[in-house]
């Protein structure tokens, strides 16, 4: 026992000199270079006394970095994230100017500028070092790992399995932000992601399921999360009770949206027991939270969503490894941007402005954050973690699905995907990782682009009023946005879009190719023929636009020629919505009956050959109405846990349906045209809660509903399977064809 940790004490004490000897080294070659940075007197010194110096220099700012710099990351908790990482580097430098003002007898100098830079470098050769020879000692990695996670139960008051014992599985969960299922089999087939390729061919299944007619994070994110996203009709909606626009990349909305679905369920959420929330729009009832949207509307020390920037900014190594990509991701995106144009790429939307820096926050920022913490959950032994990573959904927004530019983020997102899974190797718990989407993403033309006019516009002119000469254009509502104004204790959208007028002109909203008309003068619900009074022209103009699919107007769907099919008359809205895909006429029907449904519901035309659709915003890859991959997201899971299948679990029978209509013609394998498939975002949570028992036990307490509110409209109930309902062993599918459409 005792020569043991004789052992890890020689060990421990062999990386700091180590790591000191590749500092002092760092910093001779700087002195060398830089010609505002010397390590010696005004006299000259000899080698062995400039040697001695750099050594004293590179032990005093590892001191320093290693015993204030966390100290000043505390103080600086209420600072905005971003403006923290830029503070970074000038305080990595005032502590590179303390601890050469620590060498005797004036033998070192620095301009301030100069010592930021050294300091940068300094830090980044540190880590690395560090870093290497912890990932050398496999042994010394693991114990050091268990340390990390007894230290953080402790500070827990104690939770967690002892260690003589063995943990039963975590689950941990990541979303890929609008990977679509047939961008995930090309990605794997094209060797862009080679780690999923992998897992697909030993050990993980992956099949698609199908969005709601809001197609989008929110409505996604809050029924996988909390269990119900009913009355979630689009990305943005106008509420007639309040007079405001609901979005749910805003805070507050996100907020409201995230306490009506625990209302409604009786029910905290996915990740109420020992679960972490990461870079998602909604908690999921998870204590340990980072770059939570529906949280980071609080201000001052307890708004924890924040916290993982300050975690991953403790150590002034990433904020310098992140600042280097970050930058570089900014001049990538200049130059595809500056390609696209000389190639003359169509469709093509504005990359100006500061969609770059936006850009690079989410594929950089967002994504190094939210890898930390899912690798400081994991090191803990969360028992449940769910993290969201956005970087795919914002760049095809801009560049489009499929591209160049798509799968560089494609790549980039593997190599983080299999740096989780190594570290996953050491975590004192077994992981089962499950990868899944929220939607997919549709390409083509936008509206505007297309037309040359906005939806708002042919809305005004449909109702006989004033059109501006000069089409005006339509915010974007990627995600990104709301991340990075949240980062800057910025408020997202708060104009006169979140509160328009009570007058008698509509309010027209933009959901990726789904729009939304609301008439704040006409109390409640407008039924057709108030509209059609009021506004004799208007659906006729809407219905017969070629930009436009069908209208949803009080429990009537209008089509193009004089089209009407009423949702009640079983088989009408069927056969006027078959172009849209399998099970259209029923998710339309569902949010037919949503509360605060608009007056009007517009989805744009969509061409079955292509797959094109067309975006009432500035979106050439977009997502959030009906029409082609946006609505097919995928499920990939280890098939040491249960099928999803509801032929061999019949308990998930609610929210899963047949698929009436032909297989799409990329499927491999034609049996697959029978398998009943999930069907919204509930029925996906309903799954998730599944496998979570199936670690050891029910490891997510289930509530009754409250007073009866969980009850879902439109025959989508939303209960726990009974006991027994599901195969509860390693490999429910022995003995059974394997029904998984990529293996």
């Amino acid at each position: 026992m005792g020569r043991g940790r004789w052992r890890t004490a020689g060990s421990a004490l062999v990386r700091v000199l180590l790591v000191w000897a590749v500092s002092t080294l760092t910093m001779l070659v700087l002195a060398g270079i830089l010609p505002d940075f010397r390590l010696q007197s005004d006299d000259g010194d000899s080698l062995t006394q400039i040697g001695l110096t750099a050594a004293w220099a590179a032990g005093a700012f590892g001191l320093l970095s290693a015993l204030v710099w966390p100290l000043v990351v505390r103080a600086l908790l209420l600072v905005p994230a971003l403006v923290l990482g830029l503070l970074v580097f000038f305080l990595n430098g005032s502590l590179l100017l303390i601890a050469l003002g620590l060498i005797p007898d004036g033998r070192s100098e620095v301009a301030p500028e100069t010592a930021v830079v050294v300091a940068a470098v300094m830090s980044a050769v540190a880590s690395a070092t560090s870093t290497a020879l912890a990932v050398r000692d496999d042994e010394a990695y693991r114990r050091r790992l268990y340390r990390l996670a007894d230290r953080r139960r402790r500070r827990q008051g104690g939770a967690g399995t002892p260690r003589g014992a063995e943990a039963p599985p975590g689950l941990l969960l990541l979303q890929l932000d609008g990977v679509g299922y047939e961008v995930l089999r090309h990605a794997c087939a094209d060797a862009l992601m080679p780690t999923v390729a992998g897992w697909l061919e030993h050990g993980h299944r992956a099949r698609p399921w199908r969005t709601d007619w809001s197609s989008q994070t929110g409505a996604s994110q809050l029924g996988i999360l909390h269990g119900s996203n009913f009355d979630v009709p689009a990305f943005r909606w106008y509420e007639k009770h309040t007079g405001e626009v609901m979005v749910c990349n805003r805070p507050t909305s996100a907020a409201e949206l995230q306490r009506r679905a625990i209302e409604r369920t009786g029910d905290g959420g996915l990740l109420t027991l020992d679960g972490a929330s990461r870079g998602n729009l909604f908690s999921g009832g998870a204590d340990q939270l980072a770059l939570v949207l529906s949280v980071s509307a609080r201000r001052g020390r307890a708004n924890r969503s924040r916290a993982g920037y300050f975690a991953y900014f403790s150590d002034p190594a990433n904020a310098v490894r992140t600042a280097v990509s970050f930058v570089a991701e900014v001049v990538r995106e200049v130059c595809q941007s500056v390609r696209a144009r000389i190639r003359g790429d169509r469709p093509r939307v504005s990359r100006g402005g500061l969609y770059p820096l936006i850009r690079a926050f989410a594929t950089v920022v967002e994504r190094d954050v939210v890898v930390a913490a899912v690798i400081g959950d994991m090191l803990a032994g969360r028992s449940a973690i769910y993290a969201d990573l956005v970087a795919y959904d914002e760049v095809a927004h801009h560049s489009g699905p499929r591209g160049r530019d798509t799968d560089r983020v494609l790549e980039r997102l593997d190599r983080s995907i299999a740096l989780i899974a190594r570290v996953a190797e050491h975590a004192p718990r077994r992981y089962r990782i499950v990868l899944l989407s929220d939607h997919g993403q549709s390409p083509g033309e936008t509206f505007l682009g297309r037309y040359g006019l906005t939806l708002k516009d042919l809305v005004r002119a449909g109702c006989g009023l004033p059109v501006s000469r000069r089409a005006g254009r339509t915010r974007s509502g990627a995600e990104a946005r709301a991340a990075v104004l949240a980062a800057l204790h910025r408020p997202v959208e708060e104009d006169e879009e979140a509160h328009p007028g009570r007058g008698s002109e509509p309010v027209v909203l933009a959901s990726g190719n789904l729009g939304l008309i609301s008439f704040p003068g006409i109390p409640g619900r407008a039924s057709r023929a108030r509209i059609e009074r009021a506004h004799p022209a208007l659906l006729t103009t809407l219905a017969n636009h070629p930009g436009v699919g069908f209208l949803l107007v009080d429990g009537v769907v209008l089509g193009r020629d004089g089209a009407v099919a009423r949702l009640d008359v079983p088989g009408e809205a069927e056969a006027l919505l078959a172009p849209f895909g399998p099970g259209a006429a029923e998710a339309v029907r569902r949010t037919d009956a949503f509360p605060h449904v608009a007056d009007v519901m517009v989805n744009s035309a969509y061409d079955p050959r292509t797959g094109a659709v067309h975006a009432f915003e500035e979106q050439i890859g977009s997502h959030g109405g009906l029409g082609g991959d946006q609505g097919r997201p995928f499920l990939m899971w280890p098939t040491e846990l249960s099928d999803p299948d509801p032929g061999l679990h019949p308990g998930l029978d609610q929210g899963l349906h047949p698929d009436q209509g032909p297989a799409p013609a990329s499927d491999p394998d034609p049996d697959l045209r029978q398998v009943r498939e999930l069907v919204g975002a509930e029925a996906v949570h309903a799954v998730l809660r599944r496998w979570l028992r199936e670690a050891d036990g029910p490891q997510v307490p289930v509530a009754p509903p409250v007073g009866g509110a969980a009850a879902e409209p439109a025959g989508r109930p939303v209960e726990e399977p009974p006991p027994g309902s599901g195969n509860s062993g390693s490999f429910p599918s022995a003995g059974v064809p394997a029904r998984d459409e990529i293996r």
